[in-house]
């Protein structure tokens, strides 16, 4: 039985401070590695809420949300041909603001400036920003709030 290694205990200090370092600073998970021990705290988020208040709200935000819908249609049929276009790097869900209840990261008209958050993809449960590519103005959100994305697929047009 000597041959077995002895396990460390896990310190519940060292855990407390990962679990603020991700509150304080947004990350969405956070590892650490110290010889053989091995420690990886990640924040869950589910997408349920974000669904139900979309769902919730749609009276309120109608009149905001119905101009880039209707904006949408004309380049979805090129958007994927488009240069300003911005392809989705990964298959999961986008989401157009960082939590239920608050305001989009961007809108149809915005100017955006080169790395600013467009939107974020969830996917595994791990909540990732999408950046701007370059900087210039919005000219299309080619999906909604909780829409499922594919690899490749635009996200939104950036002119």
């Amino acid at each position: 039985m000597s041959d077995k290694k002895q396990q460390q205990p896990i310190d519940p200090a060292l855990v407390r401070e990962l679990a603020a370092i991700i509150n304080e600073s947004g990350l969405s998970e956070i590892e650490v590695e110290h010889g053989e021990l091995r420690l990886r705290i990640a924040r869950t988020l589910t997408a349920a809420p974000v669904s139900h208040v979309v769902h919730a709200a749609p009276a309120a935000v109608a009149a905001v949300a119905a101009p880039p819908p209707a904006a949408a249609p004309a380049p979805v049929a090129d958007a994927g041909s488009h240069p300003g276009a911005v392809p989705s790097p990964m298959v999961g869900t986008a989401y157009l603001s960082p939590e239920p209840g608050a305001a989009q990261f961007i809108k149809v008209g915005d100017s955006v400036s080169e790395g600013q958050t467009l939107m974020v993809v969830e996917a595994m449960k791990t909540f990732n920003p999408i950046p701007a590519p370059r900087a210039g103005k919005i000219i299309a959100i080619l999906v909604t709030d909780a829409q499922p994305v594919e690899y490749g697929e635009p996200l939104v047009i950036i002119e």
